[in-house]
Parts: C-alpha cells; sequence; structure tokens
C-alpha cells in the first residue's frame, strides 16, 4: 500500500475570519466551512467533549489545503505562534509565488510582518519568512527563472 497524498495542514487560530481573509489574500480559495462537536469527533482528536469551527482552504491548483480550526470547546492549552525557526515541532508553511514583492505588499495590509528580510539563494530562489495573522509563520519563495 503507498502513501496517495498530504491531504491538508491544520493550523488552530483565534480569529477565524480573520485568518480565512489572510489566506484568501495570500491566493487560496474557501472550500468550505463547518461547525464540528460530538463524541466522534472528540474521539478522533482525543479531546472527548469538543466544539470547533474548520474552514479549508484550497491551493489554487487543487492540490494541498489547509484546515483552519478555532475550537470553542475545550480551551486551547499551549500557544507557541511566538517560537522562534529553530524551535521544536512544526515550523512553517512555506508557499511557492509569482512575485515575492508584490504578495509582501498585499499581505503587509492584513497585518504581516517580515521576519528577517528577503535573501537570494543562488540563482534558484527569493525567500522569506513572514508573521502572518496571529503570528503564524509563513515562508515565501519565489522561484528564479
Amino acid at each position: 500500500m503507498a502513501l496517495k497524498r498530504m491531504d491538508n495542514v491544520g493550523i488552530v487560530v483565534e480569529d477565524l475570519n480573520g485568518a480565512i481573509d489572510f489566506f484568501r489574500e495570500l491566493g487560496l480559495e474557501l472550500e468550505g466551512q463547518a461547525s464540528i462537536e460530538g463524541e466522534w469527533a472528540g474521539r478522533v482528536t482525543g479531546l472527548g467533549d469538543q466544539h470547533v469551527e474548520i474552514a479549508m482552504m484550497r491551493m489554487p491548483d487543487g492540490h494541498g489545503r489547509l484546515e483552519l480550526s478555532r475550537f470553542i470547546r475545550p480551551p486551547v492549552v499551549a500557544d507557541h505562534r511566538n517560537a522562534p525557526v529553530n524551535a521544536l515541532g512544526y515550523l512553517r508553511v512555506m508557499f511557492a509565488v509569482d512575485d515575492i514583492d508584490d504578495t509582501l505588499e498585499r499581505l503587509r495590509k492584513r497585518g504581516a510582518e517580515l521576519v528577517g528580510e528577503v535573501v537570494r539563494y543562488k540563482d534558484a530562489y527569493r525567500l522569506c519568512y513572514i508573521r502572518g495573522p496571529e503570528g503564524l509563520l509563513i515562508g515565501l519563495a519565489q522561484e528564479l527563472s
């Protein structure tokens, strides 16, 4: 049996609508929203009695998704949004963009902040990290061809 695909990356946020707006501005499409609660959901996550609102954001090419989640119950228990890039655990999501300068300009209007600076890696890429909504670490890569 072979691995078929990576289905989605989950990100927990406090402001679901703000995160949806930010990732729409980046170029993802809102695929759908739902409120999920019930015994079956708690069995999957191990959280018991849970209630969560989710938004599924789809990449423009249809491959890959972000699942944005806002927990109503139980309350969020940890916050690692402002951890530095060398912290253990999941780090960031990296997006390939056509024009890194234009993308930064648009996302700054939604509160994005550059972490370091835009750098050139050989003759292959321009790269940067930004802090998006709620301090989420996001990478941007512009392929140079």
